[in-house]
């Protein structure tokens, strides 16, 4: 007897933001949960698995249309040939109250009623008979313990506990349906299929508590490989859970240390050869990727100030490494320049009155008076779409952190005025 453990499918999921960029493969990104499912299915047909958990959030929310369902029906369908059962809790994200769509499904599926805990009892070849415990989210806020309350272990079965939780201590994600480690392995079941957590572990392996992380990252926050978890038995007795990824694209953060570059198209090499390892360990799925340069570099009086051409030369590097397999989500300049402020200050020239007028711009009300009407009439001509958008600096003139703002941006304009006079 096998089974797969997953979670957090969130099929249709929107993926905001990617129409902002051109570049993006927005068809590739619309299907991928869908995809990541029907990999699942393929693994759990390959495997021959006895039954396939799915711990919550199948959906994303309410159907926008019947062709949701409708796909998670054919992809069920395919498991019912196989005489592969479908276990379902509903989660905070298609708790049973709010969905307002619903078909009829394969009769190979099992959804744990919302108004109190069942269990759904099996008996596979040889003998080994599986007890699963659970009970779905009625609506979406679900604050109950209700692990408190999932019936005592049915002897002669292995007993698996399903339950779509934040956990106790885990401030990441919201605390629905809350317990702690020490009360499930007092319940002495077998195993305790989590979900709701989009990272992957486990907890505990006596008994084992896991959580399979979600199918598919939706966004740059969920980087990183993506799948569930394959769990054997030998001799009544389950083994440890076997990793293995469906996700369809990757997400990932590429750090690019352009310390010791002394020109732009230098950090620019760097980023590509940063690229090919990142493609690399992407191992075959198309790359979504968030650029950060880091690091105290000469480059940088080049790269501030100058972020568009820097992002098109970056996407030019993206295309010759990989070409349609990498995709920059996002550029952030993180680094810093060569030249320490103390330096400057010991000039004793133009320059470094400018880094003191910059030091002392927060106690120089007249200044940040200037800068604020300045500002104001620069921020009533930009166009809607840039105004919108979210950009630290940007954010911080909006909301009036002026003095904020001179004092981040004042190392690299010196460094930039330096090098170019």
């Amino acid at each position: 007897m096998r089974f797969i453990h997953a979670a957090d499918l969130h099929i249709d999921s929107p993926l905001s933001g990617l129409g902002s960029y051109e570049d993006a493969p927005i068809e590739l990104f619309r299907t991928a949960t869908r995809l990541a499912f029907s990999e699942l299915v393929n693994k759990a047909l390959r495997e021959r698995v006895s039954f396939v958990i799915l711990a919550g959030d199948i959906f994303d929310g309410a159907w926008k249309d019947w062709n949701t369902g409708m796909f998670f029906v054919r992809e069920t369908a395919r498991l019912r040939e196989a005489g592969i059962h479908v276990i379902v809790k509903r989660g905070n994200h298609d708790a049973e109250l709010d969905q307002t769509m619903s078909l009829p499904l394969p009769d190979n599926v099992h959804v744990f009623r919302s108004n109190a805990p069942e269990t759904f009892s099996f008996e596979f070849t040889g003998g080994v008979k599986v007890a699963l415990h659970g009970q779905s989210f009625a609506r979406a806020a679900v604050v109950d313990n209700l692990a408190s309350s999932y019936p005592p272990v049915i002897p002669g079965s292995i007993n698996i506990g399903v339950l779509h939780t934040g956990l106790e201590g885990h401030t990441e994600h919201a605390s629905y349906a809350p317990c702690s480690l020490e009360q499930l392995r007092l319940k002495d079941y077998q195993y305790w299929a989590l979900g709701h957590i989009h990272q992957h572990q486990i907890y505990n392996e006596t008994p084992w508590i896991v959580m399979p992380g979600n199918l598919q990252g939706r966004h740059i926050r969920e980087p990183g490989a993506r799948g569930a978890v394959l769990v054997n038995t030998e001799h009544g007795e389950l083994q440890r859970p076997e990793r293995f990824f469906v996700d369809v694209v990757r997400w990932d953060v590429v750090h690019v240390d352009i310390s010791g570059c002394t020109t732009r198209e230098e950090a620019v090499r760097r980023a590509a050869q940063a690229f090919e390892k990142a493609v690399e360990g992407a191992q075959g799925r198309p790359l979504a990727c968030r650029v950060q340069l880091t690091g105290k570099s000469e480059a940088h009086a080049q790269i501030f100030g100058r972020e568009q051409q820097l992002r098109a030369e970056l996407t030019a590097q993206a295309l010759a490494v990989a070409r349609d397999a990498l995709w920059i989500e996002k550029v952030k300049v993180q680094s810093a320049p060569a030249v320490d402020s103390t330096i400057i200050a010991s000039r004793a020239d133009a320059l470094a009155d400018l880094q003191t007028l910059f030091d002392q711009a927060k106690q120089d009300p007249d200044l940040m008076t200037t800068l604020q009407q300045e500002f104001e009439l620069l921020l009533s001509k930009m166009p809607p779409d840039v105004f919108k958008q979210d950009v630290s600096a940007l954010n911080a003139v909006k909301e009036g952190r002026l003095g904020e703002l001179v004092a981040k941006v004042a190392p690299s304009l010196l460094d930039r005025i330096m090098q170019e006079t």
